[in-house]
């Protein structure tokens, strides 16, 4: 989950680019009334993932670094506030909580000055607090116990082997030691010939290093590289074309004209160009929905 949605949000992409089309709608009726997903740490997980993710959250407060240590060390009186408003009147925007209790510091370069957002980051990775839904895009807080439903615990060694199995199972092939590694269970049945668009944040090109080795796809994300050092765009998409990544896309969400506006489209070196037209419909059909 990002909020950067040059054409729509990461969490809308990524399926977008499996299933074509799909109601947008759906996706928030799983998380907010079905919670069958949950949100945490920018993701959205299967509820089924929740004791794997309960034993991440254990592990993080048991390994916080010095920084987060220190901060919590500094600001116990404030955590001890948040909690006990969640407690009374949760859920809540990070807005509504009283952020008197912090002390007085330097802006933050991504939660400013006041910080309350920042607390409750940290509390949310150390699993005391939750999002429980959400007014508009401004996540509603609450406390973890309110919102997650009971699950066994697993100890971190098991979680991590799960959590392992579980991630090279999903990526079916992935780099160990400089070498690519195929999953005994990943499928080896052709890919169906039919051209779509990446997320940036997509797992199947966001391990950067693997996407080189897997398609010979050099990929970059330069939104925050300075426009005049950018090589391509500053949200660009990689073009999957079956099971090759044939190039890239410069495309962006006009809200004026309710439409899509293609700015540049590169292809990789020896490719044959393929039909976007397509693909660009079916985009432009989800981000239709969004301006609903």
């Amino acid at each position: 989950m990002d909020p950067i949605a040059t054409v729509a949000p990461p969490q809308l992409l990524v399926p977008w680019s499996r299933l074509r089309t799909f109601d947008v709608a759906e996706l928030d009726r799983l998380v907010r009334e079905e919670r069958s997903l949950f949100e945490w740490n920018a993701f959205l997980w299967p509820i089924e993932d929740l004791p794997l993710v309960r034993a991440r959250m254990r592990r993080r407060r048991a390994t916080a670094n010095a920084w987060t240590r220190e901060f919590l060390k500094q600001n116990a009186k404030f955590r001890r506030v948040v909690l006990r408003e969640l407690e009374r009147e949760g859920p809540m925007l990070s807005r509504d909580l009283d952020g008197d209790f912090l002390p007085q510091v330097e802006p933050h370069r991504w939660w400013g000055g006041r910080q309350v957002r920042l607390m409750l980051e940290v509390l949310q990775l150390h699993g005391e607090v939750a999002v429980a839904g959400r007014a508009g895009k401004q996540r509603l807080w609450d406390l973890a116990e309110r919102v997650y439903p009971p699950t066994e615990t697993i100890p971190w060694r098991k979680a991590e082997r799960l959590i392992a199995e579980q991630r090279r199972r999903s990526l079916g092939v992935w780099l160990e030691r400089g070498r690519l590694v195929a999953h005994p269970e990943a499928s080896a049945e052709p890919v169906p010939p039919r051209v779509t668009f990446l997320s940036p944040f997509d797992r199947l090109v966001h391990d950067r290093a693997r996407a080189e080795a897997l398609f010979g796809f050099v990929y970059r994300l330069e939104m925050y590289v300075p426009k005049a050092k950018r090589r391509y765009g500053y949200y660009v998409l990689p073009i999957l074309s079956g099971d090759r990544i044939v190039g890239r896309i410069d495309v962006e969400r006009d809200k004026a004209a309710n439409d899509l506006r293609v700015n540049r489209v590169w292809w990789e070196d020896g490719v044959e160009p393929v039909p976007l037209e397509r693909p660009l419909e079916r985009l432009a059909g989800l981000t239709r929905q969004l301006a609903r």
